[in-house]
């Protein structure tokens, strides 16, 4: 998101209470998102990792959130103690929940899949990348009485084998499952759950992989618009799918990558 761009005030988010996750700093997609709610009118909550705290808490200032809560998603006592302070701050009632969380280990998001990937590290970013999502579903759901709202990210690796995602793909891959059937569960208690597929960005996550601004660069060049994908794109679908503007949608991936993901051979150029 630009420096200099202000996402468009508006009322779609007024009375609504929820949480955000991952929110890093200013360029990541979990603050992006938060900001486009926060313009609406949304109230909102943050989960952070322990270690992003001082980051955290200018950025939660400066849109008004009053309650942050570090979280190891690897531990019952630490969500335990997180989703009671969000419980807390809004009366043991949420409308939404949005699921920034991923992890792999750098060594291993380079070259080959199948000889650089340990079984430790596997688990482990199964576990926070996927299962954190189940949980964080589970306990939000039993926070939305009225019906709510659900949302994760995900990346195309996780359809399309993309070098050196490697091992994040394939918990993407399980991540967009677990929204299906999620989804399926939750569906007649009235709240749904979606993902978005946002193309290659300028995030923490993507200085993680060997070849990032190779990424940045080739979506680009290979998108359908010929453009990066922009936060104000994925912020402004996330504010779609969170908002009663989403009624009907549920179990979907919508991808907001500038097109990326219909193409198959670059242009020719001098054709």
């Amino acid at each position: 998101m630009a420096d200099d761009y202000q996402m468009p005030k508006g009322e779609l988010m007024r009375g609504k209470r929820g949480v955000v996750t991952g929110v890093a700093n200013h360029q990541s997609i979990a603050w992006g998102i938060a900001a486009q709610l926060a313009a609406q009118g949304a109230e909102m909550a943050f989960l952070h990792l322990p270690a992003m705290e001082r980051r955290v808490g200018p950025l939660a200032e400066s849109i008004g959130v009053k309650t942050l809560a570090a979280v190891d998603v690897t531990d019952e006592a630490s969500m335990d103690a997180a989703f009671a302070a969000v419980g807390e701050a809004f009366g043991g009632e949420i409308d939404f929940f949005v699921h920034s969380i991923a992890f792999a280990n750098k060594d291993e998001l380079k070259g080959s899949f199948v000889d650089n990937t340990s079984r430790e590290s596997f688990l482990r970013a199964m576990d926070i990348s996927v299962f954190s999502f189940v949980d964080c579903a589970r306990r939000a759901a039993a926070m939305m009485p009225n019906g709510g709202s659900i949302l994760t990210l995900t990346y195309l690796g996780a359809e399309r084998a993309i070098p050196n995602y490697n091992t994040m793909g394939v918990a993407k891959a399980a991540l967009e499952s677990a929204v299906r059937y999620a989804a399926r569960d939750l569906g007649p208690r009235g709240i749904r759950v979606n993902a978005i597929s946002a193309g290659a960005m300028r995030t923490l996550s993507l200085a993680g992989i060997s070849g990032g601004r190779g990424m940045l660069a080739q979506g680009r060049a290979m998108s359908a618009l010929g453009e990066d994908t922009s936060m104000e794109g994925v912020a402004g679908a996330a504010l779609w799918l969170l908002s009663d503007l989403g009624r009907s949608t549920t179990g979907e991936v919508a991808h907001v990558d500038a097109g990326f993901h219909i193409m198959g051979l670059a242009a020719d150029s001098e054709g």
